[in-house]
C-alpha cells in the first residue's frame, strides 16, 4: 500500500466535510484528517488556557514557587502527567491558615510534638498518612541497590525504618526523627559511594594508560584503549556500557586467534632457523671433508709412477665430487623451501596486523551501520565546532530515533532489526553530502551533523530523508518492510557545546513522536 501525500489527504478531508454536514472546525478538520492519516486521535494540548492557569496561581512560599515551575515546565513538554502531578502536589504547599482572633480550646499535647507541629505546619496537614508513609518507604527501597549493602548498620537502620513507615498507626513524630536521623547517614553514604565511583574510574584510566605505555609497538592497541577511555567519563550510562562491551568482546576475539596465529608463527621461525643452522654446519663439515679427500688425492697423484695408480685415485676423486654436488643440490633445495615458507609467514603476520588495524578502527565506528560510535561522534563534534567558532557558520545537529522500532523487532524479529538499521544509515549516506557526518547515538537513535547548514535547511534535509526512506522498502522474507523516523533539528548558539546542542536536539524529536511520529521538529 502506497502511502497517501499530505495534500491528497487534505483534500480528502475537505471532501469528507462536506460529505457528513459537518462544521469546518479545526477540531472536525483535525479529527478527520487523523482518520485519514491513520494517526492516533489526540485531544489538542490546551496550552495558553493551562499557561493562564499556572499564572494564576499564587506563590506565597518556596514549595508553591517550585510546583509552579515544574508545572509550567510541564506545560512547554506538553506533558499531561507532569501537569497532573504538579497540580495535585501544589495543595500540599498551602500557608497555613492565620489564627482565630476568639480564644479556643487547645487541647494538652507533649512539648515534642507542639516543638514539631509549630516548626512544619504541614505536618499536622492530612497529607500525612499512612499511604505518604508508605510511599517514603518505596522510595527508600528503589535507592537502596545504588548504596550497596556493605554497612551493616546502616542495612540495619534502613529495615528498621522501613518497619516503621509501614506500620498502619505511623507517629509523624517519630518518624521525622528517624527520617532525619536517616538523612544524615544517607548523605554519608551517597558520598562514600561517590567517592568510590571516582576512585574506581581513577584507577581505571591508570590500567588503561599503562597498557598503552607497555604497548608501544602495538598500535592496534590504541583504537582499544580510547575506546575504554570514552566510556570511562562521567556521565556513565548502561547504553554506552552496553556498546563498548560487544566492541571490545569482538576485538578481544580476534585478538585472541591473532595471538594464535603470531605464536605459531613464531614456533615456525624457530624451526626454520634451527634447520637452516644446521643445514649450514653440515654443508660446512662436508666441505672440509671434501677439501681434505682433494689434498689426499693429489698427494697420491703426485706419487704415482703409472697410470694404473692414478685411476683408483682419480675414481674416487669423481665419487667425492658427485657426492659434493649432491649435497649442495639438496641444501639449496631446502633453502629454497626455507625461504618460501618464511615468505609465506610473514604475508600471514602481515594479513593479521592489518585485520587488527581493522578491528582497532572499529573503536570508532559502529560494526553494524558503518557509522561513527560515540566516541567518533565526540571528535567529530568537536572539530565541527571548532570549524563554526573559527569561521562564524552556522552548524545544525538533527537526531533521530526510528519509529516503532521495538514493535518491529518483536513482529520481525532483531535480525530484521539490524537490517532495519543498516538500511537507514545507508540511505542517510546516499542522500547526505560529502560533508555531513553519521553517527549512531545508540540503539535506533542517529545523530546527523549538518555543517554551514541553518535551522530551515536543516529542517528541509531532515524531511528529504524522510521522503527518500518512503519510496526504499527493504525485503524480511517476503514481507516489504517500511520505516519511518522522527527528528528534532537544533542550531548550535553561541557559546553552546554540542552536546547541549545535541541535547535540544532530543527533546525536539521527543515532541515530534509525541505529535504523531514521522515527523521532524525544530528547537
Amino acid at each position: 500500500m502506497i502511502a497517501k501525500k499530505p495534500f491528497e489527504i487534505a483534500r480528502e478531508t475537505l471532501k469528507q466535510l462536506t460529505v457528513q454536514k459537518l462544521a469546518p472546525t479545526p477540531l472536525n478538520y483535525q479529527r478527520i484528517y487523523n482518520e485519514i492519516a491513520e494517526l492516533p486521535n489526540e485531544p489538542a494540548f490546551p496550552t495558553e488556557r493551562l499557561r493562564d492557569i499556572a499564572l494564576a496561581l499564587p506563590t506565597k512560599t518556596p514549595g508553591q514557587q517550585k510546583q509552579r515551575g515544574l508545572l509550567e515546565s510541564s506545560i512547554n513538554q506538553l506533558n499531561w502527567e507532569g501537569v497532573k502531578n504538579a497540580l495535585m502536589a501544589y495543595g500540599g504547599f498551602s500557608p497555613p491558615a492565620p489564627a482565630p482572633s476568639a480564644p479556643v480550646h487547645v487541647p494538652v499535647v507533649e512539648p515534642a510534638k507542639v516543638a514539631v507541629f509549630s516548626e512544619s505546619p504541614a505536618l499536622s496537614a492530612p497529607a500525612l498518612t499512612s499511604e505518604f508513609f508508605g510511599q517514603i518507604a518505596r522510595m527508600i527501597e528503589y535507592v537502596q541497590p545504588a548504596l550497596g549493602r556493605d554497612d551493616e548498620r546502616f542495612v540495619e537502620q534502613t529495615q528498621t525504618l522501613l518497619q516503621i513507615l509501614r506500620q498502619p498507626d505511623t507517629d509523624a513524630v517519630t518518624a521525622k526523627q528517624m527520617l532525619a536521623s536517616y538523612s544524615n547517614r544517607l548523605s554519608f553514604a551517597a558520598e562514600d559511594q561517590a567517592e568510590i565511583k571516582i576512585m574506581l574510574l581513577k584507577l581505571l584510566h591508570l590500567i588503561i594508560e599503562n597498557i598503552s605505555h607497555l604497548s608501544i609497538d602495538d598500535g592496534w592497541l590504541k583504537g582499544q584503549s580510547d575506546a575504554l577511555m570514552s566510556v570511562c567519563v562521567p556521565p556513565i550510562t548502561l547504553r554506552r556500557l552496553d556498546d563498548v562491551e560487544q566492541r571490545l568482546k569482538d576485538v578481544i576475539l580476534k585478538q585472541t586467534e591473532a595471538k594464535t596465529h603470531a605464536v605459531k608463527a613464531q614456533e615456525d621461525m624457530r624451526q626454520m632457523l634451527a634447520a637452516f643452522i644446521e643445514r649450514l654446519a653440515s654443508m660446512t663439515e662436508s666441505t672440509s671433508g671434501f677439501h681434505a679427500q682433494m689434498e689426499s688425492s693429489a698427494k697420491l697423484i703426485e706419487q704415482a709412477k703409472s697410470i694404473a695408480e692414478i685411476a683408483p685415485v682419480l675414481k674416487e676423486v669423481v665419487g667425492a665430487t658427485r657426492h659434493m654436488a649432491q649435497d649442495s643440490q639438496t641444501a639449496r633445495d631446502a633453502l629454497q623451501g626455507m625461504k618460501k615458507k618464511v615468505e609465506a609467514t610473514e604475508a600471514e603476520l602481515s594479513k593479521l596486523h592489518q585485520e587488527l588495524d581493522r578491528v582497532s578502527a572499529q573503536a570508532r565506528h559502529d560494526p553494524l551501520t558503518g557509522a561513527l560510535n560515540r566516541h567518533g561522534l565526540d571528535e567529530a563534534i568537536n572539530r565541527e565546532v571548532s570549524t563554526v567558532r573559527r569561521n562564524d557558520s552556522p552548524l545544525c545537529v538533527a537526531l533521530l530515533d526510528i519509529d516503532n522500532f521495538k514493535k518491529l523487532n518483536d513482529t520481525l524479529g532483531h535480525a530484521t532489526g539490524d537490517v532495519a538499521l543498516a538500511h537507514l544509515a545507508s540511505v542517510a549516506r546516499e542522500v547526505m553530502r560529502p560533508q555531513d557526518t553519521l553517527a549512531r547515538y545508540g540503539g535506533e537513535e542517529f545523530v546527523i551533523l549538518l555543517p554551514d547548514t541553518p535551522m530551515d535547511k536543516g529542517i528541509e534535509a531532515m524531511t528529504r530523508l524522510q521522503r527518500e526512506l518512503t519510496k526504499r522498502f527493504f525485503l524480511s522474507g517476503n514481507e516489504k518492510v517500511l520505516i519511518t523516523f522522527s527528528a528534532g533539528v537544533a542550531q548550535l548558539l553561541t557559546n553552546e557545546t554540542g552536546i547541549q546542542a545535541i541535547k535540544r536536539a532530543d527533546q525536539a524529536m521527543y515532541l515530534a513522536k509525541r505529535a504523531g511520529k514521522n515527523r521532524v521538529l525544530g528547537t
